[in-house]
């Protein structure tokens, strides 16, 4: 168990931001395996201050029994931190926020923003330093290991962030430069937390049990943050927190997988109705089948050919029968 200022966190797996991916029903659904705390997918604080409506349904939600923080990105830290003062007036139960200084798409970096910030390590304390002062909550930062290998400055970085009062850092284990690609580089940041005096949490290719447990004992972390490889298998945050309790892992079934990936797809479009859930639903039906007979099949169907609710029913079930499953 750790803390985010006075919020106490009572696990280890962390649901972290994606965009695309955490928007409310996602969390919702996740949530319930064993996420200790999550985030909002990215929020422009531009869309925020001129009124954007798409902008504003990213942080429209009830209270959680979850921490949930709103991820919000920019380049300016005054335009930042009004945008986190407009978030609470607007929804009072958001818990912290967090800033993303570590996203490496080139449609953000270009504008200044994710993990272009790292560049100019007192300017990213700035940010923590203002939202904090504008919003009294607690606030956290997002980063990674430096814009490229000749640029590896994260312990600068951190340092600016503790001293301007962040609650929290996570770090994903690359730099800007290698985007999601390769292996992240854990040993690049062994007992990071021992030379740290706020928690740490850690991401980077977490897809199995046995990814979470070595990144955590490398780097000595609070948390490990589960992003990509949680899509499609919900059981791995489940079983995450399993290994380190100590606790028999749970094994998945055709039927589970089948049972997780409907109910998600019910609840997407419960959110945001059956046209556009289903279009965001193509990048999530097919990761929920792995490790089955003929599955490439069943995966590029389900990527291509639903147009409703019914459909994906169809397609799995029409998979079942023709592999007696």
């Amino acid at each position: 168990m750790f803390k985010i200022g006075e919020i106490e966190i009572k696990g280890k797996v962390v649901l972290a931001p994606m965009a695309g991916y955490t928007f409310l029903s996602y969390r919702n659904f996740m949530n319930p395996f064993g996420v200790s705390l999550c985030f909002t997918e990215m929020v422009s604080d531009m869309g925020l201050t001129y009124g954007n409506k798409e902008t504003f349904a990213y942080i429209d939600f009830p209270k959680s029994d979850v921490p949930t923080g709103v991820q919000l990105f920019g380049h300016n830290s005054d335009s930042i931190a009004q945008a986190a003062k407009i978030c609470l007036e607007y929804n009072p139960n958001i818990d912290f926020f967090d800033v993303n200084m570590g996203c490496p798409v080139n449609k953000v970096t270009s504008a200044g923003a994710g993990s272009s910030l790292m560049k100019n390590p007192a300017k990213c304390g700035e940010i923590v330093r203002k939202i904090k002062e504008i919003t009294n909550k607690p606030v956290t930062a997002k980063i990674r290991l430096g814009w490229d290998k000749k640029s590896i400055n994260y312990l600068e970085v951190i340092d600016e962030l503790e001293k301007a009062g962040v609650d929290l850092i996570s770090i994903h284990a690359r730099t800007r430069s290698e985007l999601y690609l390769g292996e992240p580089n854990f040993e690049e940041i062994r007992d990071l937390r021992l030379k740290m005096h706020v928690p740490l949490l850690v991401s980077g290719n977490i897809f199995t049990v046995e990814d979470a447990l070595k990144a955590l004992e490398i780097t000595k972390a609070d948390g490990v943050m589960v992003a990509r490889g949680g899509v499609g298998n919900p059981l791995l945050i489940t079983n995450i927190n399993h290994a380190l309790n100590n606790e028999e892992l749970e094994e998945t079934t055709f039927e589970k997988q089948k049972e997780y990936c409907l109910a998600l797809a019910k609840a997407v479009i419960e959110e945001k109705g059956e046209y556009s859930a289903i279009r965001i639903f193509r990048s999530m039906a097919s990761k929920f089948f792995f490790n089955l007979p003929q599955i490439k099949k069943l995966r590029n169907r389900l990527s291509s050919e639903i147009v409703t609710y019914d459909d994906i029913v169809r397609i799995i079930n029409e998979y079942k029968e023709e592999n007696n499953l």
